[in-house]
C-alpha cells in the first residue's frame, strides 16, 4: 500500500496544535519574503560572505598567500625576475583591498539580517499583545464565572480586577518614552558630575 492510500485513520496525527502551526508557517513565510526582497547582488554578497566565515576560507586565505610568496622566493632564488619581491608589496595591497570589500560585504550582509530582526521583533510584539490581550480577556471570564457560581464565595479581587484590563499599547509606549528620557537625562547629569 502505497502512502497515498493510507486511510485516515492510519495517518499519523498531527504532531503541532493548528495554532502553533500557523505561527511556525508565518515565520517561514517571513523569511522566504526576506529571501525574496533581495537582489542578485545582495545574494552574491551573502554567498560570499558565508564562504570567507568559514575555517575552510582561512585554510585556503593562508595557503595562498604562503604560495605567493613561495613563488616568489623560488623566482628570486632561481635567478629569476620575481613579480612582487620582498617585502611583498602588492601582497600587501591585495590583502588590504580584499579586507576593505570583506569589511564592505559584513555591513551589507549585517544590514539585511537587522531587517530580518526588526521583522521578527515586530511580529513577536503583535503576539505579545495578542496574547495579553487573550490573557486579560480570560482573567476577565474567570471573575465573572466565580462571581456567577452560587458555591464559591465572592469576594473582591484589586489584582484579578487590574490584570483583566488589557494593557493600553499607546500609553505604554509614552511610559517607555518618558523612561528613556529619564534615563538619557540621567546619563546626561552623571556624565557631567564626572567632568567636573
Amino acid at each position: 500500500m502505497t502512502s497515498s492510500t493510507v486511510p485516515d485513520s492510519l495517518s499519523p496525527t498531527p504532531i503541532l496544535p493548528a495554532h502553533i502551526d500557523e505561527t511556525v508557517q508565518a515565520i517561514a513565510r517571513l523569511h522566504i519574503d526576506h529571501r525574496r526582497g533581495s537582489t542578485g547582488l545582495q545574494r552574491t554578497v551573502e554567498r560570499l560572505t558565508r564562504f570567507f566565515s568559514r575555517p575552510r576560507a582561512a585554510g585556503l586565505l593562508a595557503a595562498g598567500v604562503a604560495l605567493w610568496i613561495a613563488v616568489n622566493l623560488g623566482l628570486t632564488a632561481a635567478g629569476g625576475r620575481a613579480f612582487d619581491p620582498a617585502p611583498f608589496n602588492a601582497l600587501q595591497s591585495v590583502a588590504s583591498i580584499g579586507a576593505l570589500f570583506m569589511t564592505v560585504f559584513i555591513l551589507v550582509t549585517q544590514r539585511r539580517e537587522d531587517e530580518l530582526s526588526e521583522l521578527r521583533e515586530q511580529l513577536t510584539l503583535e503576539l505579545a499583545m495578542l496574547s495579553e490581550h487573550k490573557t486579560a480577556k480570560l482573567i476577565e471570564l474567570v471573575e465573572e464565572l466565580r462571581r456567577d457560581m452560587p458555591n464559591v464565595r465572592d469576594r473582591a479581587d484589586p489584582e484579578a480586577a487590574s490584570l483583566s484590563q488589557p494593557a493600553d499599547p499607546e500609553a505604554v509606549l509614552e511610559v517607555l518614552k518618558e523612561n528613556q528620557l529619564d534615563a538619557r537625562g540621567e546619563e546626561t547629569a552623571t556624565a557631567a558630575a564626572v567632568l567636573t
